[in-house]
């Protein structure tokens, strides 16, 4: 894609680059790590859209270390959570469980 042929595309992409980065960076304090779940769980419980919060808990996993550590925090695959976190299938409840502990771990109470 080039920015002469698809001016309105290329913007949406790095103003999309631009946020993520932005909050990649605010979700490495441990606190806003923690409203940002709270607030993506809040959200799941009213729409129901997994999709939303694999994409949020994808966000705070980057910030908070990566998929290798939280790898190794639940004995779960790195690929079964590239998987998950990438909305490939709809995670089992033992494995969103054992995220969710992880990141929350990362999180002050």
């Amino acid at each position: 894609m080039t920015f002469v042929s698809q001016p309105e595309r290329y913007f949406q992409r790095m103003n999309k680059t631009i946020y993520e980065d932005g909050l990649i960076e605010d979700l490495k304090d441990p606190d806003e790590a923690k409203n940002y779940i709270e607030a993506s769980l809040s959200a799941y419980e009213e729409d129901g859209n997994t999709e939303a919060l694999l994409l949020a808990l994808k966000h705070v996993t980057k910030a908070q270390g990566g998929i290798g550590q939280l790898a190794k925090q639940t004995d779960i695959s790195r690929q079964h959570l590239y998987d998950i976190l990438a909305s490939k299938h709809q995670p089992r409840f033992d494995n969103m469980l054992s995220i969710l502990s992880a990141l929350r771990e990362k999180t002050p109470a």
